[in-house]
């Protein structure tokens, strides 16, 4: 009886605890999960010489040492269903000259595997005081997920091979590889007026594809972009990006938990740059409305600008189009305006209203809650969304005192301070 009596007490605090993390806001983990493997200050870097060229197609299984610096110049495809595979520690320098790319194609792999205290690095090929956003592509990977284009494959705007550039299928379970403890930066090259690489860009990726613990600094163009696809997501960082911190489109079917946006607003873009861009379709005639169209469970975020004076090119922190599913909890939004703008066409009739959710959010320091394009719809939001069970509280504190240690110029730690209530459910 007395061993059963224990086991029950036991039962109820693990529940209690397991709950209260569950319940805490922003990023979590009992260490910060940042420390090590990220890198704030890039520019102060001084990588070694490349040893090594990339270039051309790889379409047999090859393998990246941590010995060797390697340099990517041109577009280098992997393709013939082989794996690229890179060891901890590893240093691939992208070429500015020729926009050094890395493209995964559809069935071929990556497998970057870092450790926390032994990175992968992808970075600019120029010298430390020269780099700047855009000095080269980016990673580019594709896969035979589920995308909403009609006729179900599609292609990428990013002048690559015809042949090669194609993604999207039937397989949501597709397996492109592994990315994790992984840093991009300086990459997202303009290609023209409309177009620009990103950081990261995922399209049709499959969900036994593993992606976490990867920070992208200083991108020209968003760092994280997922072309539909099926995944889950975590310990994502995003830092100094011109553009979308976290961009979804084509009926992405996409979780992503534990990550983070630091944003600064002179690293913006005038044509408007957000945390997350959130969408179903760029055009609906191209859409097969029959398919899914984008869903966004995303918890656990952090959303933080760091300049805390309105200065800069400071917007929402999130814009959700029409026809998008997208939900937030257990999150953190700290130093925007307005905190979340939705498409006009959102409209505000209950099923369209019922896609978007909101729960358990700090609204910190941001200059207006939820609206609308159509600001005549704004009452009927704030009435629907700022209901006391979504627990969405707005408050005005510093950065300092929401967050342990703010601070890029250090080793910067953005979980919650716990001294203050919001922080753990309250």
């Amino acid at each position: 009886m007395k061993t059963k009596i224990q086991i029950a007490i036991i039962t109820l605090l693990s529940s209690f605890f397991l709950h209260a993390q569950q319940q805490q806001k922003g990023i979590i983990g009992t260490n910060n999960w940042m420390n090590n493997w990220t890198n704030f200050k890039p520019a102060a870097n001084e990588y070694n010489e490349a040893t090594n060229i990339i270039a051309g197609i790889i379409d047999k299984d090859t393998k990246l040492l941590k010995r060797n610096t390697y340099q990517l110049v041109g577009v280098v495809y992997v393709t013939n269903n082989a794996t690229l595979s890179i060891e901890p520690g590893t240093v691939i320098r992208g070429d500015d000259k020729s926009c050094g790319t890395l493209v995964i194609t559809n069935g071929a792999k990556i497998i970057a595997e870092g450790l926390e205290t032994d990175p992968i690095v992808f970075t600019s090929n120029k010298e430390k005081t020269e780099r700047k956003p855009g000095d080269w592509g980016g990673i580019i990977i594709l896969g035979k997920a589920p995308i909403n284009i009609l006729g179900g494959v599609h292609t990428l705007p990013f002048d690559l091979d015809p042949i090669l550039n194609h993604y999207g299928g039937q397989d949501a379970e597709d397996n492109s590889g592994i990315l994790k403890y992984v840093r991009i930066e300086y990459a997202g090259r303009k290609l023209s007026a409309l177009k620009e690489l990103n950081g990261l860009s995922l399209a049709g990726i499959g969900r036994k594809t593993i992606l976490n613990n990867i920070q992208i600094s200083y991108s020209n163009d968003d760092s994280f972009e997922c072309y539909g696809g099926d995944l889950n997501m975590s310990n994502l960082v995003s830092y100094r990006t011109t553009d979308d911190d976290f961009d979804f489109t084509q009926g992405a079917q996409i979780n992503i938990s534990n990550s983070i946006a630091v944003r600064h607003p002179f690293s913006s873009d005038v044509s408007g740059s957000r945390c997350f861009e959130v969408d179903s379709y760029d055009k609906i005639q191209n859409t097969d409305m029959s398919k899914k169209m984008t869903k966004i469970t995303a918890s656990n975020i952090t959303l933080v600008n760091l300049e805390e004076n309105n200065q800069g090119l400071v917007r929402e922190s999130l814009f959700i189009r029409e026809n998008t599913f997208f939900s937030l909890t257990n999150t953190i939004v700290s130093g925007f305006t307005p905190f979340v703008l939705l498409e006009g066409n959102v409209g505000n009739s209950n099923e369209n209203l019922s896609k978007i959710t909101f729960k358990n959010v700090v609204v910190n320091n941001c200059n207006g809650g939820i609206v609308s394009e159509s600001s005549s719809i704004n009452s009927t939001l704030d009435n629907w969304y700022n209901k006391p069970e979504n627990g969405i509280g707005y408050t005005k504190m510093k950065n300092n005192e929401l967050f342990l240690t703010p601070n890029i110029k250090g080793s910067p730690d953005f979980r919650a301070n716990v001294n203050n209530t919001i922080a753990i459910g309250n």
